[in-house]
């Protein structure tokens, strides 16, 4: 082993600050971008939760690893601001269904070609290859992660 390596029981704390990071990284990464769209890091990522059709708000928090209430302040400014709208749920009466509206639609539009760039230029410099392995190594520590007992989450 290398003298400069880590010893073992710091990996994990190594690798859990450098995901902090890359976290905060891709968050002012994400403002940046959803600036010029009128959106919010936060909101972007709670209409990205239902482009693809309608959905709770607690199956958005499990679906991004957030609370259920943190879904819901971000979910309430949406529809306040005109980019998304409740829907009634024919499965619970209670729960509401998140649905973008045609201004969300065009929201994320705006995103694009910002995004499309930013991506290109990441895979440039990494390769599409790390990113595809990285991605892999990223689902396994989250279903690792996510099959401990202690995994539950409050939402």
């Amino acid at each position: 082993m290398a003298d400069d390596a880590p010893p073992r029981r710091e990996l994990l704390t190594e690798l859990v600050l450098r995901t902090f990071r890359l976290n905060g990284l891709f968050l002012a990464k994400a403002e940046q971008l959803a600036k010029p769209a009128g959106l919010t890091a936060a909101w972007w990522q709670v209409l990205g939760a239902v482009l693809g059709g309608p959905r709770t708000v607690s199956d958005i928090g499990r679906a991004m690893g957030l609370t259920r209430q943190a879904v819901q302040r971000v979910a309430n400014l949406l529809v306040d601001n005109g980019l998304c709208e409740f829907r009634p749920n024919p499965a619970h009466a209670r729960a509401k269904l998140l649905a973008p509206t045609e201004a969300g639609f065009a929201a994320i539009a705006k995103l694009r070609d910002g995004t499309v760039a930013w991506a290109q230029e990441l895979e440039a410099e990494l390769g599409a290859d790390d990113l595809r392995r990285t991605v892999e190594l990223m689902e396994r520590l989250i279903a690792a992660i996510e099959a401990e007992p202690s995994a539950g989450r409050d939402g």
